[in-house]
């Protein structure tokens, strides 16, 4: 990239240990560097396919494993902004740039002679001596490119690759027109009356949010899950409850130039061609090939086993919030945005504790020394903040993580507040994976730099800024993520850290949850943020017993949008997506009291992208795995047992991809599991109602 049109800071990162010098960048800087960088590592990819030298391992597989480093580099810092801290300059972009990254990796993925030499090997993989890490890369390769079109005909492989492209930018609209949606819409409230109900906490959050987005005075209803959930837990406004729920579950199906229906049916359409050019019966058979569930007929199993339990509770759940309603003289039934206010002075009556008694014990900053400290104690690693060093907001925070011998093992950055820049929910990337190879630039390997992104209110000017157990589950969740890229300890690239089937890279992030909850955690870190004294026993007994409340609500919510997902991905493409979103509602039974958890319109994780496309089931797939897994600590009586961590690490946070989850997961529990012990941690059974069989 020996080019004048491109700042040399998108691809030397000359920062604290080769961390990228974010204010060096400017927005402009990226167009012209991703052509530089397209067209090296389209260059490096022909001097592979038409090296003279016959293929081996090395001049092939591991060429491919560094070859386009450049083109990472830009990449990472480009999509890390565009979901992080956005701007019409980087939409244009991205809009432009997704389809030509598309066209860009289906010419690679259809190069003949590159795919004669992947074959080549395949067909003697046996002969060549390969580590069973470098069986795993050769096999991600030859199964990438058979995917990618590689045994097709030129027509077909053109195709694809239009299809592709196609998918690419629908992707980035779909994305884009949710963000909008949420930045155009807000609730401005300035009299008390309409403040009702709403604790100091979520007050001070919502004038902060007022403030963010120009207004003077007065308070304001946004659609940031950090503030629209809560506001749907404390108003006592039902009128005002009504009008921000329906803004919220109406994202990305208001009409006009950002209604996402079009695009989904689309979508859906192209999907289910490009299943059908590669041999498959359905997107989801696609997707689903080389996963843990292998089937749509096993993750459908597991759906409706726990749909079935889930929907049972949730009824017996709205029974009790309506005889709440009834007390108050009132009469109408329980609707979507009546259950959060219900179901939190039932807590309150229940366990006598609520969610705004709790919040003061969740200081953001005591939570993130918890997931420190869990990592330590499990782990041996630590983590201490860097001041004074920029990052592509002036809210994030860079740490570096230490092994127990002081060597330098990660660079970690967090990004904690919403903003109207960021796309909704949470998530764990990386700037850089790690790996042990020798690249061009003269390095051995690389470090891994992992960043956390998530959306809780910022607090107004010298207040702390204050959780719910949801956002601190969340803060464990994305940790349990980015420990899963920082403990790597792998050769290849392509099979580090989260570069797992997809219904397996869940189950560190889920799995770490579970420590958030332990009593001697929540005993130290759980302080009041005035007086600094911890949360009382009698709280905490409370929250401990509380785990399942509300089981019910929260398992339909997320088993209702797996269900539509897999449905969208195994008939045939509709012309109305919304009509089959309800017929399978109408086919489940769903309460009329309770939505999906990602109506269709704005349903990111499977539309914004293919991540989690034929795979949203993923979450309750390492649910069942994460319960199993924390059991063996309860097993041995203690959440910290260092032979247990030990097991841990070194079979599932450490190996990534390199070696097959079933597998790997076995040699850390010594079987695979059932669901008992996921329903049971839910509160949806008992033991002796459940049947067997793996997961």
């Amino acid at each position: 990239m020996a080019n004048a049109s491109v700042n040399r800071a998108l691809v030397d990162w000359s920062g604290h240990e080769g961390l990228p010098r974010f204010d060096l960048v400017k927005d402009e800087d990226f167009a012209p560097a991703f052509e530089v960088a397209l067209a090296s590592h389209e260059a490096e990819i022909d001097a592979i396919a038409n090296n003279p030298e016959a293929p081996s391992f090395e001049n092939t597989v591991v060429a491919l494993e560094i070859a386009g480093d450049e083109l990472s580099r830009v990449s990472s810092l480009f999509w890390g902004k565009a979901g992080a801290h956005t701007n019409e300059t980087i939409q244009a972009l991205e809009r432009e740039i997704a389809p030509k990254m598309s066209r860009h990796y289906s010419k690679i993925g259809t190069n003949a002679a590159l795919f004669g030499r992947i074959d080549a090997l395949w067909e003697k993989r046996a002969e060549l001596g390969l580590t069973l890490e470098q069986e795993r890369v050769l096999e991600r390769h030859w199964k990438g490119f058979v995917k990618s079109g590689a045994k097709l005909e030129k027509p077909e492989q053109d195709r694809l690759s239009s299809i592709g492209e196609k998918l690419a930018g629908l992707s980035a609209q779909f994305g884009q027109n949710v963000l909008g949606d949420e930045k155009e819409w807000s609730l401005k409230l300035t009299d008390e009356a309409e403040l009702e109900g709403l604790p100091d906490f979520l007050r001070d959050a919502m004038a902060a949010a007022a403030r963010d987005r120009g207004e003077a005075d007065g308070y304001m209803v946004t659609l940031s899950r950090s503030i629209i959930e809560p506001f749907l837990t404390f108003s006592a406004r039902r009128d005002l409850r009504e009008q921000a729920f329906k803004a919220w579950v109406a994202r990305g199906e208001n009409g006009g130039a950002r209604d996402n229906v079009a695009i989904v049916r689309e979508t859906l359409a192209l999907r289910a061609e490009k299943a059908k050019l590669l041999g498959y019966e359905n997107f989801a058979a696609l997707k689903l090939d080389n996963t843990m569930a292998k089937t749509a007929d096993n993750v459908n199993d597991l759906l409706h086993k726990v749909w079935d339990k889930a929907r049972s509770k949730a009824l017996e759940e709205e029974a009790s919030l309506g005889k709440l309603v009834a007390e108050e003289g009132k009469n109408h039934p329980v609707m979507p945005w009546d259950w959060r206010y219900y179901a939190e002075k039932l807590r309150e009556r229940t366990f006598s504790f609520s969610e705004s008694e709790l919040k003061p014990y969740l200081q953001l900053e005591k939570v993130i020394e918890a997931c420190f400290d869990v990592a330590k104690r499990l782990f041996g690693v630590t983590l201490a903040e860097l001041k004074g060093i920029a990052a592509y907001h002036p809210d994030v925070r860079v740490f570096e993580l230490r092994d127990e011998s002081g060597a330098l093992k990660a660079l970690f950055l967090g990004d904690y507040f919403a903003r109207s820049s960021k796309r909704s929910g949470a998530w764990m990337s990386s700037f850089q994976s790690q790996h042990k190879l020798p690249l061009k630039n003269g390095a051995k390997g690389e470090l891994p730099i992992i960043y956390n992104v998530c959306n809780f209110a910022k607090p107004a000017e010298g207040k702390p800024a204050l959780l719910s157990l949801d956002d601190a589950r969340t803060l464990f969740h994305e940790f349990g993520h980015a420990l899963h890229g920082m403990l790597s300890d792998v050769t290849y690239p392509s099979v580090s850290g989260t570069g797992v089937s997809r219904d397996f890279v869940e189950l560190p992030s889920q799995l770490y949850e579970h420590w958030l909850t332990v009593p001697e955690i929540l005993e130290k870190y759980a302080v009041h943020y005035e007086t600094g004294k911890p949360m009382p026993k009698e709280l905490l007994d409370k929250v401990l017993a509380a785990r399942t409340f509300n089981a019910g609500f929260a398992t339909v919510e997320f088993t209702a949008s797996a269900l539509v997902d897999m449905a969208f991905h195994t008939r045939a493409p509709s012309d109305d997506p919304m009509a089959v979103q309800a017929e399978v509602l109408s086919e489940l039974k769903m309460p009329a009291s309770l939505v999906m958890r990602h109506a269709t319109p704005h349903f990111q994780h499977v539309f914004s992208g293919e991540g989690y496309a034929a795979g949203y089931y993923s979450y309750m797939w390492s649910e069942v795995l994460d319960a199993d897994a924390f059991s063996a600590f309860e097993e041995v009586g203690n959440p910290f047992d260092p032979v247990m961590a030990r097991k841990l690490k070194n079979n599932v946070y450490s190996v990534g991809g390199s070696i097959d989850p079933e597998v790997t997961y076995k040699a850390f529990r010594g079987k695979l599991p059932d669901p008992t012990a996921m329903l049971k941690k839910k509160g949806l059974a008992m033991v002796a109602e459940l049947s067997g069989g793996d997961a």
